[in-house]
């Protein structure tokens, strides 16, 4: 991989890389929201030292020593007790990416050996893959849990399910609670063909676009053009067009909005204002 200042195909910026770059607080979870146990995961996790488990070092530290620049996710797998892990097991830790593109944007850290390779190599062992996969469906599901906390009182689909939890209808003995809107299939998952970071890592994030780090050309059209690829894809064909994204051209493509398909050409600005509207809309739905 690249040192941090030298790759034009990099969907982040070489301060982001190195962690430089200015991040917003690590909010998981919206404030002055009731709390479930989804927020508790969501939420920073309080710095209580754990008898196996020494301290990350102050996030200002991370990509240092061996987890610096481009090796930066690795800090998280190697001890996952940063405030932004969301959970952590023996095979995975999952967090809020400490440069958000949506709303919510999460991370799914495989803690493999093989999560040193390149996606397109890794997921060549099929055993690997079919985990990675499995692990994204689960983190999918919270993020989706998510959403539905954070934005479903503004939905229409959501309308049956939010007048039961507020007490304004009762149900029926034995009647379910309505299920509401289907957030999970609105979420944006995959990989980045050009990943900018060594460690692999599944991004699992809102589609909404509306984040202070989201900054640039690129980091709109990292996740809005076949440069994103879901994990349910692989294993990809060898002639895959998206195996080859420079010659692709994802990153410098038309800038165009995720929900209404207008075509903004090279216009960010106005696209970042539109995305402001389309948020609120799409709140609505």
């Amino acid at each position: 991989m690249p040192p941090a200042d030298s790759d034009p195909e990099d969907a982040i910026t070489k301060e982001e890389i190195a962690g430089t770059a200015p991040a917003p607080a690590a909010t998981g979870a919206s404030q002055g929201t009731k709390r479930n146990a989804f927020t508790e995961l969501m939420s920073p996790k309080p710095k209580v030292p754990k008898e196996t488990a020494k301290p990350l070092p102050p996030m200002h530290n991370l990509r240092t020593g061996p987890f610096k620049e481009r090796d930066g996710l690795g800090a998280y797998t190697a001890n996952p007790t940063s405030e932004r892990v969301i959970y952590h097991d023996a095979s995975f830790v999952a967090i809020n990416d400490l440069y958000p593109k949506s709303t919510v944007h999460t991370l799914l850290l495989p803690r493999s050996p093989r999560s040193r390779l390149h996606p397109f190599d890794a997921f060549d062992d099929a055993a690997f893959l079919s985990s990675v996969q499995a692990e994204t469906q689960k983190l999918k599901r919270l993020v989706a849990k998510e959403l539905q906390r954070r934005y479903g009182r503004y939905s229409a689909q959501e309308r049956d399910r939010e007048a039961v939890l507020n007490g304004d209808v009762e149900l029926a003995d034995g009647e379910p609670l309505p299920k509401g809107r289907d957030w999970e299939s609105e979420l944006l998952v995959g990989i980045h063909a050009h990943p900018s970071m060594n460690d692999l890592h599944v991004h699992v994030l809102s589609p909404d676009m509306i984040s202070e780090c989201m900054r640039h050309r690129k980091h709109y059209n990292s996740f809005n053009t076949p440069f994103l690829i879901d994990v349910t894809d692989f294993p990809l064909a060898k002639d895959d067009p998206r195996r080859h994204p420079r010659e692709a051209g994802f990153l410098n493509r038309d800038l165009v909005c995720w929900r209404c398909k207008k075509n903004f050409g090279n216009r960010f600005k106005q696209l970042k204002d539109h995305l402001e509207e389309e948020f609120e809309e799409w709140k609505k739905e």
